[in-house]
């Protein structure tokens, strides 16, 4: 006969059972990953639509695309562009360029295909200081209020040298400070952040909701070069459990180098994702 001690220790273990059982049986999965370009930056040269093609055909929905010596489509037009990802079931989100003489033709060539998001890849002055720090986030202040009246926003893509320090400040966090949040969103390279020794997260948890954009980069852990996706330093489950603080709303899988090719790395990457549960 069991006693009342008995009785309540089953009843708690299977009430708690109970609760923890639709947890562990909920992990997400990777949907709609996305590529920057960049990735295959040389076939996209050569064959644009054929690479674009391969893409569709292993899974990448979301796209990035990356000013080329042929401009920002890699040789086609806005139109074709646009119509070509439809097509394939892609969606082109995004979009690198620089703050020129080119901007305002990039603006306009954004909302013409249907972007999202305008992102300057890289700094449109050069100088590690507080003040040219200060100075650039005016100019993506105003670069960002050219994309809201074409209705796209604007955003700004780190590398490794923003997370230096001068005056005791974090040069990116300048950048953060300096500008509205309802108008410059940044899009972070994690690989980039986790190179310099900084933790993506902690940037969440100061800045949440300023990070819509990733670069889900994996980078090798005794040299700033990128990598397939697990031999690397970046865990890229903890990022994925973190995205909501993040305000992430897309991310594109990027990679600079290669162990053989980037068809295999593309491919690897791919089904890394696509097998990963957080």
């Amino acid at each position: 006969m069991k006693t009342r001690r008995a009785f309540l220790k089953i009843s708690g273990g299977l009430a708690l059972g109970t609760f923890l059982l639709p947890h562990l049986n909920h992990a997400a999965k990777v949907k709609k990953i996305g590529i920057q370009l960049y990735t295959v930056r040389e076939a996209m040269l050569a064959d644009a639509v054929g690479t674009l093609k391969q893409l569709a055909k292993i899974g990448y929905k979301e796209l990035e695309s990356a000013r080329s010596e042929k401009g920002n489509y890699y040789g086609l037009s806005p139109k074709e562009m646009k119509k070509i990802t439809q097509d394939l079931g892609m969606t082109l989100r995004s979009g690198h360029v620089h703050i020129d003489d080119h901007w305002q033709q990039s603006v306009d060539q954004a909302a013409e295909v249907g972007q999202d998001y305008l992102v300057c890849s890289s700094l449109p002055s050069q100088g590690q200081t507080v003040d040219n720090y200060k100075k650039v986030a005016d100019t993506f202040s105003k670069a960002a209020e050219d994309c809201k009246k074409a209705g796209i926003t604007f955003g700004y893509h780190n590398h490794e040298y923003e997370f230096e320090k001068a005056n005791g400040q974090v040069l990116y966090d300048i950048l953060l400070d300096e500008t509205d949040p309802d108008l410059v969103t940044m899009e972070l390279d994690l690989g980039w952040v986790v190179v310099t020794g900084n933790d993506p997260i902690a940037y969440f948890e100061k800045y949440p909701g300023r990070f819509p954009l990733w670069h889900l980069k994996d980078m090798k852990k005794n040299e700033p070069v990128s990598t397939e996706f697990g031999k690397g330093r970046l865990n890229i489950t903890q990022m994925l459990q973190n995205a909501k603080k993040s305000g992430m709303k897309y991310f594109f899988v990027e990679q600079e180098e290669y162990a053989n090719n980037p068809t295999e790395s593309i491919q690897h990457n791919y089904d890394y994702l696509a097998k990963l549960e957080y």
